[in-house]
């Protein structure tokens, strides 16, 4: 059984930076696309990164698109996602998550980590 564990929220003013991480364990993570989502107060849970499983291919929400970066290291088991130019809208429960397919589609990621609180404060 996989499991992940996200690492890195915290804190920070509108303009700033986190990289939060999220470390996979029980599974061949190297087979698996990866996805980071998102989860503000009183939203449904959204899509904002995805990478694939060789890491040569990446995909964001346009309200992500040219701030954040996503990136994994197979030899590691970690998958990353650099958020620059953060805003008070970005605030939210990061969570990553792994699946078969390269898609937006919550339903499709079949491992969930816990989530990571990012607070942008203005």
């Amino acid at each position: 059984q996989v499991q992940l564990v996200e690492s890195g929220g915290g804190s920070v003013q509108a303009g700033g930076s986190l990289r939060v991480s999220c470390a996979a364990s029980g599974g061949t993570f190297s087979r698996f696309v990866m996805g980071w989502f998102r989860q503000a107060p009183g939203k449904e849970r959204e899509f904002a990164a995805g990478i694939s499983w060789s890491g040569d291919k990446s995909y964001y929400a346009d309200s992500v698109k040219g701030r954040f970066t996503i990136s994994r290291d197979n030899a590691k088991n970690t998958v990353y996602l650099q958020m620059n130019s953060l805003k008070p809208e970005d605030t939210a429960v990061y969570y990553c998550a792994g699946g078969p397919i390269a898609t937006q589609s919550m339903n499709m990621y079949q491992y969930w980590g816990q989530g990571t609180q990012v607070t942008v404060s203005s």
